[in-house]
């Protein structure tokens, strides 16, 4: 990510965010209050009362970046309802009404300012990067981890068709191999459903360019047709 100081946590005025100096363990307060400025989607709102907040979001991003799923550290996520699948004559496949359980998580993506994001983003990254060397990482930078981690969610495919599935012992897999050999963490996103994907993906490229990374450093969004059975 671009280093230059003196735009390191600029404002929209260029003035710097007055973030305060605060231990890790007692930033969140802090957090809170500069977050607001990212969004009021009354569920990012809800979801910013959560505990450890610099420590969950980075703990999530190295977790996506090593393609699991971040599911642990974010059950404030948890959709309502249950997964749902559709019997046809062709098998079993994903019940596309499922999708809308995660309405809210992509109300959030859309909600969210990506300049407000970045800034804040610079404001705290010595508290990131802090909460990243206690996940043993004393030598990297958490700006790396960012990068792939983005780069994991934009090669997330969109599915464009049904997605069957096979029944195994506690779940549900994934027919088609291309789609089943996907990591945790974008098997994760495709829970979200196709226009959920897109809106993910334009959001993380849009966040990469307010944080100035190219986009030359990250994936090309990509349509995806599952085989027929």
């Amino acid at each position: 990510l671009p280093a230059e100081d003196d735009k390191a946590a600029a404002g929209p005025a260029g003035e710097p965010l007055a973030f305060p100096v605060v231990a890790l363990a007692e930033s969140d307060a802090a957090v809170r209050e500069f977050a607001a400025a990212m969004s009021t989607n009354p569920d990012f709102v809800r979801w910013m009362l959560t505990k450890d907040l610099i420590r969950k979001f980075v703990v999530s991003v190295d977790n996506v970046a090593n393609g699991l799923s971040p599911k642990p550290h974010v059950d404030f996520f948890a959709p309502a309802g249950e997964f749902r699948v559709a019997r046809t004559k062709e098998g079993t496949i994903v019940d596309t009404a499922s999708y809308s359980r995660y309405d809210p998580v992509v109300g959030v993506a859309l909600s969210l300012d990506a300049l407000a994001a970045a800034r804040l983003y610079r404001a705290v990254k010595p508290l990131l990067q802090e909460a990243y060397q206690e996940l043993g990482y004393p030598g990297l930078d958490f700006d790396d981890t960012l990068v792939r981690a983005m780069a994991e969610l934009r090669g997330t495919p969109v599915v464009d068709g049904p997605t069957r599935l096979e029944q195994k012992v506690l779940s549900y897999a994934m027919t088609d191999e291309t789609l089943e050999a996907l990591s945790p963490a974008q098997k994760q996103l495709l829970r979200l459903g196709p226009k959920g994907v897109r809106t993910v993906h334009d959001k993380v490229k849009e966040l990469a360019a307010a944080l100035g990374i190219s986009g030359s450093r990250l994936p090309q969004t990509k349509t995806y047709t599952p085989r027929a059975q």
